[in-house]
């Protein structure tokens, strides 16, 4: 009878302790096989077609946007995502199960827990957990696909009507849609969803800065 070759598993970044761990739970597991340990999340798309692991476990702290993980599993289907959050919520989880994570665990999860999700993803299988299935879990709680697309969009800093644009979808839709956005994450305005902006320093100019250091000395008249 022919061996089945093990699943393979790709690691994101993490703290030091939860990496060590994992990598530690991984190696102990004959069935598993690390590939990539890790993987700065801009690099995920680049290093998952490379090695197309069975599963990868990410960082739900590295995300800027959990329409991310819409897109990576869109876009690499045949490996199935495993994300790991501090402390995340119902509702954070519902989200991320429906962008097409196959399982949504608290970084503190019993280690037998988490290799369980990951043989279960490896098989195609969603982990779904207990919690998610109580109040705080309403499904109007979520945002939908739109929502998640006008969110990565408007985390970009772009206005209304490039949103528009993009999406090919009327302004005042995205209007609409910023609303419900700003309500499910219970905030007030788009201000409150992004901070204040960052302006960079002023630009030196050096040729000048230098012309002033260098200004002419008065010649003194030798009698």
């Amino acid at each position: 009878m022919q061996e089945q070759a093990p699943n393979t598993v790709l690691v994101g970044r993490f703290e030091d302790l939860i990496a060590r761990g994992l990598r530690g739970l991984i190696d102990d597991d004959l069935s598993l096989t690390l590939v990539a340990t890790d993987i700065a999340q801009e690099r995920l798309p680049v290093v998952l077609a490379v090695h197309r692991p069975s599963v990868a476990i990410l960082n739900f702290g590295s995300l800027q946007s959990p329409f991310e993980v819409r897109e990576l599993s869109v876009q690499h289907a045949s490996t199935h995502l495993v994300l790991l959050a501090n402390h995340p919520s119902n509702a954070e989880c519902a989200q991320l199960l429906a962008f097409g994570a196959s399982a949504c665990l608290a970084k503190a999860t019993q280690a037998r827990d988490i290799l369980n999700a990951i043989h279960l993803a490896s098989r195609g299988m969603q982990v779904i957990p207990r919690e998610t299935g109580g109040p705080a879990a309403a499904g109007s709680e979520l945002l939908t696909l739109r929502e998640s697309e006008v969110l990565a969009q408007l985390q970009r800093r772009r206005s209304n009507a490039q949103i528009a644009a993009d999406l090919h979808i009327g302004v005042e839709t995205v209007r609409t849609h910023a609303r419900n956005i700003y309500r499910k994450l219970g905030v007030a305005s788009r201000q409150d969803l992004l901070g204040p902006r960052v302006e960079p320093p002023p630009a030196i100019d050096r040729d000048s800065h230098a012309r002033r250091r260098l200004r002419p000395l008065p010649l003194t008249r030798v009698s």
